[in-house]
């Protein structure tokens, strides 16, 4: 028998053909009866919050000032209440400074109008502080004037002086001036009306020192005016009155 040229068909029983309950749609389209095509593979990518992270670093600064300054309040607190403890410690008080005597040891006018002058000053420091010593530096200047012109000059001598302390200075001063016709008048009335007003100038640098801790060194600028009765030589000097006027160069 041939059966190579025979073929082989499914037998029908008289019905509709077999269901297939499988169905499909093409992507793309829409059938229909209802179907719809697969939806695509999509990864789900996490998503980058800017907006938190923009709020986590302003609250990280937020809270870096504020330990700065919480930090610093605190710094100023300590620092304030160690000064406020320094200064009852200590209880500083500041020196003071009279011009106790002068004495006139030459006063001498010359044909070509100068003026030599010789005194003798004696200034009286006194150091009121319990814990606090003072040292007089080099370098220090004194001046006696007359109507804003330099009569003699000289310095102090440099010495350390302790707490409770007054002392009394000797200071010698010599110069010679030029003195116009004017200025002479002017001074030899004054002497003859026994009221001359003289200006002693002095800057001394000094150094505070607080129980064994020196500090930086400043100057002192003492301005006293005087008027005096007399300027002859060899004659006491009797000081009418006297004004102090004490500042401080850094």
């Amino acid at each position: 028998m041939d059966y190579q040229g025979q073929r082989i068909h499914p037998e029908h029983h008289g019905g509709a053909p077999p269901h297939d309950p499988r169905r499909y749609a093409k992507l793309g389209e829409t059938g229909g009866d209802g179907l719809h095509p697969p939806p695509p593979y999509r990864r789900n990518v996490p998503r980058y919050d800017s907006k938190s992270h923009d709020k986590r670093g302003r609250g990280c600064c937020l809270k870096c000032i504020c330990c700065c300054c919480c930090f610093l309040f605190m710094l100023i607190i300590v620092i304030a209440a160690f000064l406020a403890y320094l200064y009852h410690y200590y209880d500083p008080k500041p020196p003071s400074y009279n011009v106790e005597h002068l004495d006139v040891g030459a006063f001498q006018f010359r044909p070509d109008f100068s003026l030599y002058t010789e005194f003798v000053v004696i200034v009286k420091a006194d150091n009121p502080n319990d814990k606090i010593s003072v040292k007089y530096e080099k370098g220090s200047s004194i001046d006696v004037l007359y109507s804003d012109s330099t009569l003699c000059s000289g310095i102090l001598p440099d010495f350390h002086q302790v707490p409770n302390n007054v002392t009394m200075i000797t200071v010698t001063l010599k110069g010679e001036s030029t003195f116009g016709s004017g200025l002479q008048e002017a001074l030899m009335e004054s002497r003859h009306k026994k009221r001359i007003p003289l200006t002693i100038k002095v800057r001394v640098p000094v150094v505070v020192v607080m129980g064994s801790f020196p500090l930086r060194q400043f100057a002192v600028l003492v301005k006293c005016s005087l008027v005096v009765d007399s300027l002859s030589p060899n004659k006491k000097v009797q000081i009418l009155s006297s004004q102090y006027d004490i500042n401080f160069e850094l």
